[in-house]
């Protein structure tokens, strides 16, 4: 059992050891270790790399060669950031082993609304974060087979899949699968940058060749504003530090212990390879060109033009394409804590025997889909709007921990916390200042419009809690007068099983048969009248006349009369159904049973009951010849 300590502030938080000889397998087979955390939920945060550096040096190429000089000063601050980010989560991590990350700090500190919209814009974060990954990687690439690009889309499609489909299996199937192209693409960047610190200059610079500068002719001062932006561009580069914070309960015991091992490397390897990189362009004096990215350039002129260069490129296209499975690790846990808090549809919060959150991860699948195929996989169409909910997540996750620090009497730590919050919410400002009308608009309008569909969830399960009850004691319970309604159509097996399970059922049984005016159906209802009385089970047969053909509505109307003349009697409607031994059999059915359960159910408050009869298999069946 978890135990948190009751002083504020106090993180030790005690938890069972790893499952081994003699403690039971409670699922933890199918958690996360450090190594498998930072694999499955890391890969939007490294992947980043290959366009943080890059979104600095296009903000600072307004402002020519001069304006380049001032990529490592900037970098050094996003690191600053990046480094108050982790320390923040990692006290998230402990403060919050639920999971929830910046909707749990925002809930408990900051108010229940405040939370509501930290968790909008992690939903809306993870969910572009999924359409960007997908579309970056195909983008990269239909770059190198250029004959790819007119199905651009569907191989867009066609990765989210397969992304799903791993993620189906188990959270920590999906990080066995994703640790080999994560171990790559971190070596190689970390080669990169290695190397590259011992070349007085580039190596090659084929990769620019031929490729125009994007420098500007016209170039503006380097004045705070246009550093601000470059500050906020590169900040995309911090996108899903949140997201171990945010899935803890996904890691093996100790779950705290190791999703802060896994949420610190995560930030030590980010910005060692974020500040390399940017030394780097600075040492070669980069200049940023059309149609060949900033990691191309550091790459050819780090490595050379070789097989490296081509083994980069390719480990950086499929970290693109894969650190969509960041979302697939985060959002469904955090719908998950949304359906316990009730708002979210209950059914987010079930869980698989692989611990997996299988509606979320399908609700995630759909929603993602419906922006590839908004987007047509273009990527320029949905960066504007990647970054805007993260960097709100960010800040109010860091107001809510200022005010965690404060309530302890922790002023050193609340200072570092405040810090972060402003420079993560003058991103936030500045980035949809600056694309509002590139889309940016559209994340303005949809925080408020989940924040509201999260309050009529809620509202709902409330009314629902009111009806039924919930946290106060019901009066005593009492034995009413109950009456079994069994509709038949002919006399079978079936039959006397569900009259079997009626009498042991109910005080009064009645069996009820439809008849129709048409002269085939008088003579099978008296041809059922006559076989009835011959068996004589004991029960009364009801004829139920009808001048349609439908079965439903005169079931239910009988029902309705039985309430009004005997308002005390407890009905319970038991259809008997024929159970196929084999799947497509279920095809040859009419589906009788469930055309009644949904009349009597939409009509009447009587309890329905379905009794499944499994036929036997054709090996089951006795052998009159053997026999």
């Amino acid at each position: 059992m978890t135990t948190v300590s009751e002083r504020p502030g106090a993180p030790a938080i005690e938890e069972p050891p790893d499952t081994g000889p003699g403690v039971p397998d409670s699922g933890e087979r199918h958690r996360l270790t450090a190594v498998q955390g930072l694999a499955a939920l890391s890969l939007d945060a490294m992947a980043s790399v290959a366009y943080g550096p890059e979104a600095v040096v296009l903000v600072l190429a307004a402002a020519g060669g001069h304006g380049l000089g001032f990529t490592l000063p900037v970098t050094l601050a996003i690191a600053a950031l990046l480094a108050v980010l982790v320390a923040s989560y990692r006290q998230v991590i402990a403060a919050f082993p639920d999971g929830g990350g910046s909707y749990a700090a925002a809930k408990t500190h900051l108010g229940r609304r405040t939370g509501l919209v930290a968790a909008a814009s992690l939903v809306l974060d993870y969910v572009l974060n999924v359409a960007v990954a997908v579309t970056a990687g195909v983008a990269a690439l239909t770059s190198a087979f250029p004959g790819l690009y007119g199905d651009r889309l569907w191989l867009c499609l066609g990765v989210l899949a397969l992304i799903t489909a791993v993620n189906l299996r188990g959270v920590v199937d999906s990080a066995r699968a994703f640790v080999v192209p994560t171990a790559v693409f971190v070596g190689a960047i970390l080669t990169v940058v290695a190397v590259g610190l011992f070349r007085d200059g580039p190596v090659s610079t084929e990769a620019a060749a031929g490729h125009a500068s994007v420098l500007a002719d016209n170039t503006t001062a380097v004045g705070a504003l246009l550093l601000l932006k470059a500050f906020a561009a590169g900040c995309s580069a911090l996108t899903g530090v949140e997201a171990i914070a945010n899935a803890v309960p996904t890691f093996r015991a100790p779950r705290v212990r190791r999703a802060q091992r896994a949420e610190v490397a995560l930030g030590a390897l980010l910005g060692v390879m974020l500040i390399g990189l940017s030394v780097l362009i600075s040492r070669f004096g980069l200049q940023p060109v059309e149609g060949v990215t900033v990691l191309a350039q550091l790459t050819d002129a780090s490595l050379g033009h070789t097989w490296a260069f081509y083994v980069v490129q390719c480990a950086t296209v499929v970290l693109l394409a894969l650190s969509a499975n960041t979302s697939f690790g985060g959002l469904p846990v955090l719908m998950g804590l949304l359906a316990r808090d009730n708002y979210l549809p209950h059914v987010f919060a079930l869980k698989a025997d692989r611990q997996v959150h299988r509606h979320g991860v399908l609700a995630l699948a759909v929603a993602g889909g419906a922006l590839l195929v908004f987007s047509g996989g273009d990527t320029n169409t949905l960066v504007p709007l990647f970054a805007i909910g993260v960097f709100v997540g960010f800040t109010l996750c860091q107001t809510g921990m200022v005010r965690h620090w404060r309530a302890a009497g922790r002023p050193a730590k609340a200072l570092l916390n405040g810090f972060g919050a402003v420079l993560t919410g003058v991103a936030a400002l500045v980035v949809t200042a600056t694309k509002f009308t590139a889309g940016a608009w559209l994340i303005v309008l949809a925080l408020p419009a989940i924040v509201g569909v999260f309050e009529v969830v809620h509202r709902a399960y409330g009314r629902i809690g009111e009806g039924l009850g919930l946290g106060r004691v019901p009066e005593a319970p009492r034995r009413d007068h109950s009456l079994v309604v069994v509709p038949v159509s002919g006399l079978s097996r079936l039959t006397c099983e569900a009259l079997t399970a009626a009498v042991s059922l109910g005080d009064e049984v009645r069996a009820v048969t439809v008849t129709h005016p048409d002269p085939e159906d008088r003579a099978a209802a008296a041809a059922l009248r006559s076989a009835w009385e011959r068996w004589n089970p004991g029960v009364d047969l009801v004829e139920l006349p009808s001048p349609t053909r439908t079965v439903g509505r005169p079931v239910a109307a009988y029902v309705r009369r039985v309430y009004r003349y005997h308002p005390g009697t407890r009905v319970t409607v038991l259809i008997p159904e024929v159970e196929p031994a084999h799947l497509w059999e279920r095809l040859l059915q009419n589906q009788r049973g469930a055309v009644l359960a949904h009349a009597v159910r939409r009509d009447t408050d009587a309890v329905i009951c379905r009794l499944r009869f499994r036929l036997p298999a054709a090996r089951e069946l006795p052998d009159p010849e053997r026999d």
